[in-house]
């Protein structure tokens, strides 16, 4: 094949990853110009959210509750995202609806100070006492990771007069077949650092009842870290019949929290997702030039011409995710009972708590960098090397095994760069060999100029700022919120945002 530049190339057939790009993001990503202005005003890098998506992220799970006929929250992981605009804009919603989880003292404080009342918040993860003491203090629900915590709640609660706390118990370790008839025990879910393994559950219910006059059993909670459909079902369906369990004890919990880990599609393609996976392999095997930088595999390997290992990567192109995979996963009979678990909520009138953090954060935001420099890789003809105004700190898309292509922004003017499809390799403002922005290389369009920008967008979720530091001193990327106002964009420092007023104090 010949490329652009007379060399034998393999831009000629660019592997896209193209992002999903949904409105309004997609109108936001239309108007260069004005984020232009943000870049030039405030600096490289800069994140810009969009608020008003997260409350419609928020409705869209609602919609499927009412679908199922279900009653519930929608707690928002605030670990997702720092951001104040986005955790106003939730707290303005219908309480009964939507609250914030929370796993920090940190992250608590934030939440009651953007308008969260405390009976709207999940206390999760693991937790020091001062996280305890003022969780149950302004009467969150603290979901216990462990029995150690909850005696150090309930000591703290008798010690300083706070009342009975609302608690759920997270478990963790579930086996199928057990106490049901089945011919033998079968791990269900990997191994989790976090909650009370299942076949412990009789000694922490006597912990709650020990502990009666201190906390109130209101419900079972579950995460597991996987996108399987059937083992989530399978998990939530055990929590439905521990119910009944506790229910025997004299203990009256009403509800079942299945955490987080709906997803988000980031690709917008299916078959360019599925043309670079197959790429990669073939890379790994020699059949074709290296995609990532000094022949990373992603987790794959070549052992004597044959592809070992499994690809630690997100899935890129995800049709089923969000509210979509929650819909999917309340309509899923489960092994036991065959039974939907939306339906078997509905019948036991156990309310439904779930927990997003990136599936809220969906198409709220993107990350802007500067391009700083261009330079041709003297041993790669066919690449070049990007310089950008961040470090992957800025944007851990990486870090999360999240692939996607960024949008390049040009700053207009004479067209003095090379046109048409190019192969670079992404690098940060750090002085360090690691400080790529992703090890793959990536297709871009056109080559980038100086003072270009580079939109990576839906960052708000777990990217723009959950890894950021200023190592060397380099800045961190300020946040600014926006919102349509007629054929513009009005904006304001995410600090500054209340959903009472419009960006700039203007009454709503």
């Amino acid at each position: 094949m010949v490329g652009r530049h007379g060399e034998g190339s393999f831009v000629d057939v660019p592997l896209y990853l193209r992002p999903r790009v949904d409105p309004p993001l997609a109108s936001l990503l239309g108007a260069a110009p004005f984020l232009h202005s943000l870049v030039d005003a405030l600096g490289s890098p800069l994140n810009v959210l969009l608020p008003e998506t997260v409350a419609e992220n928020a409705e869209r799970f609602r919609a499927v509750y009412r679908r199922h006929h279900l009653t519930g929250r929608v707690y928002f992981a605030h670990k997702a995202n720092r951001s104040s605009a986005l955790l106003r804009r939730l707290a303005a919603e219908d309480p009964s609806g939507v609250g914030v989880d929370v796993a920090s003292l940190a992250e608590l404080r934030h939440a009651l100070g953007c308008g969260f009342t405390g009976d709207r918040v999940m206390a999760t993860g693991p937790k020091d006492p001062e996280f305890l003491w003022l969780a149950a203090r302004v009467g969150a629900t603290v979901n216990l990771d462990s029995p150690r915590e909850l005696d150090q709640l309930a000591e703290l609660v008798r010690a300083y007069g706070l009342g009975r706390v609302d608690v759920l118990a997270r478990l963790s370790g579930f086996e199928s077949d057990a106490g049901h008839g089945g011919a033998g025990t079968r791990m269900l879910s990997r191994r989790s650092r976090f909650g009370t393994p299942v076949r412990e559950v009789e000694a922490l219910l006597s912990a709650l009842e020990r502990h009666a006059d201190a906390v109130t059993l209101t419900g079972l909670a579950y995460h597991l870290d996987t996108t399987g459909l059937e083992e989530k079902g399978r998990a939530l369906e055990r929590c439905v019949l521990l119910m009944d369990q506790c229910r025997a004890r004299g203990l009256a919990p009403r509800a079942v929290d299945i955490g987080g880990g709906f997803g988000v599609g980031y690709v917008a393609d299916a078959e360019e997702w599925e043309r670079w996976t197959t790429a990669l392999s073939e890379a790994v095997l020699g059949g074709r030039p290296p995609l990532t930088w000094r022949g990373h595999g992603y987790g794959l390997r070549n052992e004597g011409g044959t592809v070992r290992g499994s690809v630690a990567l997100y899935p890129g192109h995800r049709p089923g995710a969000g509210p979509g995979y929650l819909d999917q996963l309340l309509s899923l009979p489960t092994p036991v009972l065959g039974r939907a678990p939306g339906t078997l909520l509905l019948e036991h009138l156990h309310d439904l708590h779930i927990e997003p953090g990136r599936a809220l954060a969906d198409q709220c935001g993107l990350s802007l960098a500067r391009v700083l420099d261009v330079r041709r890789m003297a041993e790669e003809p066919a690449s070049y090397l990007v310089r950008l105004g961040m470090n992957a700190g800025d944007v851990s898309l990486e870090e999360h095994g999240v692939l996607v292509d960024p949008v390049l922004l040009s700053r207009g003017g004479p067209e003095d760069g090379d046109r048409g499809p190019v192969a670079v390799h992404l690098v940060g403002n750090l002085c360090l060999e690691a400080d790529l922005i992703t090890r793959r290389l990536v297709f871009l369009p056109e080559l980038p100029r100086a003072g270009d920008l580079l939109a990576f967008v839906n960052t708000a979720g777990y990217a723009m700022d959950f890894h950021a530091h200023q190592a060397q001193r380099q800045p961190l990327a300020r946040t600014v919120a926006v919102e349509r106002e007629g054929d513009s964009w009005r904006w304001c420092m995410d600090e500054d945002y209340w959903p009472i007023t419009h960006p700039g104090g203007k009454p709503v």
